[in-house]
């Protein structure tokens, strides 16, 4: 079902009691995230004054710096608003009382580094506990493939303002990304999908990858990156008329705490924890090991799951209790899987009746355990929440 536009935050008190309601075991070994949660409810248009559409990446404030807010959600468009993919330039923040301003607004001619193409923000979004913004840029100059360039990551301060670029290194396509920021500096894991894509015209490359940035960040200094490991490779990409590209997409990093809580006594040795990646063209999610330490490629890893309620995997993200939650391009579902590759749960998200239920509407999510499940809706540019 679907719900009336309220503040989410409010909906967070509320959806308390239903997770206690919904049984223990929410964050217990193996139990189902999605099993309690029924009612979708619209946070909040993602479409800012400039009209900028199709929202792409999600990312949550974790500490109150600058203009971010603790528990504030980010998301960035892909397309302006003639609707051409890859020349978004915006990213809005949703308060908790649902309503949303400008964070920032990108433009290629003052940027302050390289990022070949210039500005067609993705998927790929992370803020930084220290409050950096890292957001990847895909970029077209007509909304086609023909006119991709490699772009690059941006790093805003917490005010919204660029203030540098990480691009060449392996950097060729970003479009999806997480982080990791259990040790002393942070690692960016991002999926590119520009490896010959363009010069294959439509035919699938075996050469989309995923790439480990380690960062230091120290006090009053930007990001720096020290190193670039190539820790996955040989994943299927192409260009496509619909969606521009089609290849690697979410990552997610199994929990660095296994009773799922933040500061947890006995956190997971480095070298054990994995790296899911949503497969897109083999419609699978793909598991490589050792990503925190690894120094080569895990090439395309193994397989968690193929299929089995999979249906072109995008958007992925890691609950506490170590499951996967992955959004479906082609028909509007989430799904959730345990560790061990069992599908425990399935839920529709979108309903869009054309092209067909849910196609080409879901991207980036993230999970509150104190709300539920936030995801991004392009079909109808909005911010939604399944609590």
């Amino acid at each position: 079902m679907t719900g009336r536009n309220i503040p989410f935050r409010k909906i967070g008190l509320l959806s308390v009691m239903g997770f206690a309601l919904a049984g223990s075991g929410l964050f217990g070994a193996g139990g189902s995230i999605l099993q309690g949660l029924s009612t979708i409810t619209s946070i909040a248009s993602t479409v800012p004054a400039i009209g900028d559409v199709n929202p792409y990446g999600v990312a949550q404030v974790k500490a109150t710096t600058g203009n971010l807010v603790a528990g504030d959600i980010l998301v960035s468009n892909f397309n302006n608003a003639a609707n051409l993919q890859g020349t978004g330039t915006t990213i809005v923040q949703v308060a908790a009382d649902g309503s949303v301003s400008l964070f920032a607004e990108i433009h290629a001619n003052t940027l302050p580094g390289p990022c070949p193409g210039g500005v067609g923000l993705t998927t790929a979004l992370v803020v930084l506990q220290s409050g950096w913004v890292i957001v990847g840029s895909l970029p077209t100059t007509d909304g086609m493939s023909d006119t991709i360039g490699a772009g690059c990551l941006i790093v805003l301060n917490s005010k919204g303002s660029p203030v540098e670029t990480f691009s060449g290194n392996m950097i060729n396509g970003p479009w999806d990304m997480t982080v990791d920021e259990s040790g002393q500096n942070p690692a960016l894991f991002v999926t590119n999908v520009l490896n010959g894509t363009v010069a294959a015209g439509g035919g699938i490359v075996n050469e989309g990858t995923v790439l480990r940035i380690d960062l230091t960040v120290s006090q009053n200094t930007m990001p720096a990156v020290k190193a670039t490991t190539i820790v996955g490779s040989g994943f299927p990409e192409r260009t496509d008329p619909a969606a521009l590209v089609i290849g690697p997409t979410g990552v997610g990093l199994s929990p660095a705490c296994p009773d799922g809580g933040d500061n947890c006594a006995s956190p997971v040795p480095a070298d054990a924890r994995v790296l899911y990646v949503a497969d897109s063209l083999e419609n699978r999610i793909a598991v490589i090991p050792q990503a925190l330490t690894r120094t080569t490629s895990g090439n395309i890893g193994t397989t968690l799951s193929e299929g089995n309620g999979l249906n072109d995997p995008l958007g992925l993200t890691v609950v506490p209790n170590g499951n996967i939650l992955t959004v479906n391009g082609n028909n509007g579902f989430i799904t959730e899987f345990t560790p061990d590759g069992r599908r425990i749960a399935i839920r529709l998200l979108d309903h869009t009746s054309a092209p067909s239920p849910g196609n080409g509407t879901l991207f980036g999510l993230v999970f509150d355990p104190d709300l539920g499940v936030v995801f991004v809706d392009d079909g109808s540019n909005t911010l939604n929440l399944l609590h």
